[in-house]
């Protein structure tokens, strides 16, 4: 169900924003939407998500209805902040948005129009299961005003999906991607790759599947144990192997290359889009430090170098909002050096990069030495298509990408 929600400062029942919380007009407004219900728990997830039988106390179908009253509360402490902006871009996220009904997602897209407003051109993005996509729902959503669709394929191969406990029939993603087209929407293929027991022939056959559906945006990402999941106490009691670090490292070389032979363009460590225009901005916001809020439980925000979370459980969820109270269960507010670190880690992943000039003397003579020692391929290093590779030792999503002078 998610891991520990951080250590930070109690917020204040009201959600009010510390005095000296302002927009900045130089950044966009984004909107996190997060539907925590899902009806299996893969067995490599740690998000918070929830099954029907671990809700206890809250209810999947009056939860569009709780969402709106947080989305109410937060237009009138942005209002009050100076901080209310159009949004940018709005993303569904979960757990499985599209086990809610289509109608029930574009009442919550409604009301974050109503209350926010929508910047011309606005990426909306929607996750979906492959199984719960249909033509109808794919139309409805579209005229709801969703522009993207965002499916968890995983996996071409049957025995990956099996030790992940993804349960989604393979062929259901040819269905979701047709009936995301026929209704109008941008695609993006989800993949996860170093499975227990995946081959690189293996990861081969998703990506060529991958590219025979001519999505307009794919992310990959390497398979991460985390603690308290299934997948690892399987490790842990060795009926399964863990991931190989090198294996992955091969598989993401792999998927750089026919990637790129397909004409899809790196832009951040995890993701590859036909062009700029197919790029997520959502994502992107986060990486370049933008302002967002994140609505449902355990969804974080960010305002102003503010950071704040909800409480975890839906039902405590609900019972916040129903009580007039903001969910908001903490925050914190990084101090400058904080803030400075953590955005070298945030724009080193994204193509743009940051100057070198931007880091201390220590990080310069840092990556020097990763250029000495062959750990940077090739002369054009620093230059925007360096690949870092660190063998026996993965480095975020199997590589660190990309720090442009």
């Amino acid at each position: 169900m998610g891991a520990a929600l951080p250590l930070g400062d109690p917020a204040p029942l009201d959600g009010r924003l510390p005095d000296d919380v302002r927009a900045r007009p130089e950044t966009d407004f984004s909107v996190y939407l997060h539907v925590p219900f899902c009806r299996v728990r893969c067995g490599y997830c740690d998000f918070n998500t929830y099954t029907s039988d671990e809700l206890r106390g809250a209810r999947q179908d009056q939860y569009a209805d709780t969402l709106l009253d947080e989305v109410a509360l937060a237009r009138g402490i942005l209002s009050e902040a100076g901080a209310l902006r159009p949004a940018a871009t709005v993303f569904f996220g979960g757990g499985t948005p599209t086990l809610l009904p289509p109608g029930d997602l574009g009442r919550m897209l409604d009301g974050v129009r109503d209350a926010f407003g929508l910047a011309p051109g606005a990426e909306i993005t929607v996750e979906a299961n492959p199984d719960t996509v249909t033509d109808a729902a794919a139309a409805e959503l579209a005229e709801a005003g969703v522009t993207r669709m965002s499916i968890g394929m995983q996996s071409a191969v049957p025995h990956v999906l099996a030790v992940l406990d993804r349960t989604h029939d393979p062929r259901n993603v040819d269905t979701a991607v047709a009936a995301a087209r026929a209704a109008g929407l941008e695609v993006s293929l989800d993949l996860i790759y170093g499975a227990p027991g995946e081959s690189l022939d293996d990861w081969r056959r998703s990506l060529e599947t991958v590219l025979a559906l001519e999505p307009d945006h794919v992310s990959a990402y390497a398979l991460i144990i985390e603690e308290g999941t299934k997948l690892a106490r399987r490790i842990r009691r060795g009926e399964v192997a863990a991931p190989d670090e090198d294996v992955q490292a091969d598989m993401y070389e792999l998927a750089d290359a026919l990637l790129d032979a397909a004409g899809f363009d790196w832009y951040e460590v995890s993701n590859w889009s036909r062009g700029p225009a197919h790029r997520s901005r959502h994502n992107l916001a986060y990486w370049r430090g933008s302002d967002w809020w994140g609505f449902g439980p355990g969804a974080h925000s960010h305002i102003d170098g503010l950071r704040f979370w909800n409480v975890k459980h839906p039902a405590a969820y609900a019972q916040r909002l129903h009580a007039g109270q903001s969910p908001a269960a903490g925050r914190e507010r990084p101090d400058a050096e904080a803030r400075r670190l953590e955005d070298v880690l945030l724009r080193s992943r994204i193509r743009d990069g940051l100057p070198v000039s931007e880091l201390l003397g220590e990080g310069r003579h840092a990556i020097a030495a990763l250029i000495a020692d062959g750990l940077v391929e090739g002369p054009a290093a620093l230059r925007g298509r360096v690949v870092l590779t660190l063998r026996g030792r993965l480095l975020a999503d199997a590589v660190v990408r990309a720090l442009t002078p």
